[in-house]
């Protein structure tokens, strides 16, 4: 068997992207199940319109509609999104069932691509966020600074994103995203100096602040290590956006991993503290509006769906075969815990 091909998530960021995220609604499991192996197919039509642009897609599915779509256990740690509260700042969980990350190096076709996916879609799902992202000059963020500096490339990206070889979900990916909106008036009336405090890198040059590195900085919390104190990687994928007429400045944070737990010890550490109440201090200016845990399964999933569930499940397809047992009700699922 051929190893399991992985979604585009490694891949180099690109000047445009749109952001979607959807809930299923009752009875839209077909359509859902009939989509996900052909949006490589989409995917490859605005490619051939506009070789140029290089679209890419990336497929998130939430915990919760995992059991609806599929007769499989689901990733091991995958589960909805813990919300944190440290007191000063909350991180919440927001729904989310599906999220289409699209990405081109043209508006017009990471437009065209969300259009072709949402008309197949159209009556099935609900829209909770659409977000249109764009590269800003040097690749800053609207604060000012450089976003992504550290992020690991090639192969370590790779290493970072991608869930290895011979594990049952092989070449996918835990994904959390966040769209954050920033005070810019506060921002604007702090001094450079101690904005380079507040995220922890120069602004004009982009140089970490090294030994003069705040413990509470965006680059201390964000730095982040296993129990024994090895170094833990993601891949991250954020866009600024915003809407000038109602003053709206943001920046969607997107972080890929082949642990979902990596991704969640950042979090922890930036909301809660660490130690407990060393928080983030980027969160003074910065506020999360949503909060999504997902799972991106490879293509080679995508491409060779599991089974939908059986009849009587939640989304489950008609059988015309009268002799199948129905399974015993309870209210459950009947698929065990999604912690």
């Amino acid at each position: 068997m051929p190893p399991a091909k992985p979604q585009s998530v490694a891949t180099p960021l690109t000047s445009a992207a749109i952001f979607l995220t959807l809930t299923i609604d009752a009875g839209g499991e077909d359509a859902v199940r009939a989509l996900l192996p052909d949006v490589a197919g989409l995917r490859r039509a605005v490619a051939f319109r506009r070789p140029d642009a290089s679209p890419e897609v990336v497929i998130g599915i939430g915990a919760e509609a995992w059991p609806r779509l599929f007769a499989a256990d689901p990733p091991p740690e995958l589960h909805p999104f813990v919300e944190l509260d440290g007191g000063r700042h909350r991180a919440p969980s927001t729904p989310g069932d599906l999220l289409f990350h699209i990405q081109a190096e043209s508006p017009g076709a990471c437009f065209a691509l969300a259009d072709q996916i949402m008309g197949a879609l159209r009556g099935a799902v609900s829209a909770v966020d659409e977000v249109h992202g764009f590269q800003y000059f040097d690749r800053r963020n609207l604060l000012g600074f450089v976003d992504g500096t550290e992020n690991p490339e090639g192969a370590e990206a790779a290493d970072a994103a991608y869930i290895d070889a011979g594990d049952p979900f092989a070449a996918g990916s835990y994904v959390i995203v966040q769209r954050y909106h920033h005070d810019m008036d506060a921002w604007n009336a702090v001094s450079v100096e101690e904005q380079q405090r507040v995220v922890g890198r120069t602004k004009l040059d982009d140089i970490e602040l090294g030994d003069d590195q705040p413990v509470n900085s965006h680059v201390a919390l964000t730095d982040i290590a296993d129990d024994d104190g090895n170094d833990l990687a993601i891949y991250r994928a954020n866009m600024p956006f915003g809407t000038p007429t109602a003053d709206l400045h943001g920046t969607y944070f997107i972080g890929y991993a082949k642990r979902a737990d990596t991704l969640e010890r950042m979090l922890r550490n930036m909301f809660l503290g660490d130690p407990p109440g060393n928080y983030d201090r980027l969160l003074d200016f910065s506020t999360p509006q949503t909060g999504n845990l997902y799972f991106a399964p490879s293509q080679s999933f995508l491409g060779d769906l599991p089974p939908a569930p059986v009849a009587g499940g939640a989304g489950a397809e008609e059988t015309d075969d009268a002799t199948t047992p129905s399974p015993d009700t309870d209210g459950s699922l009947g698929i065990g815990s999604l912690k």
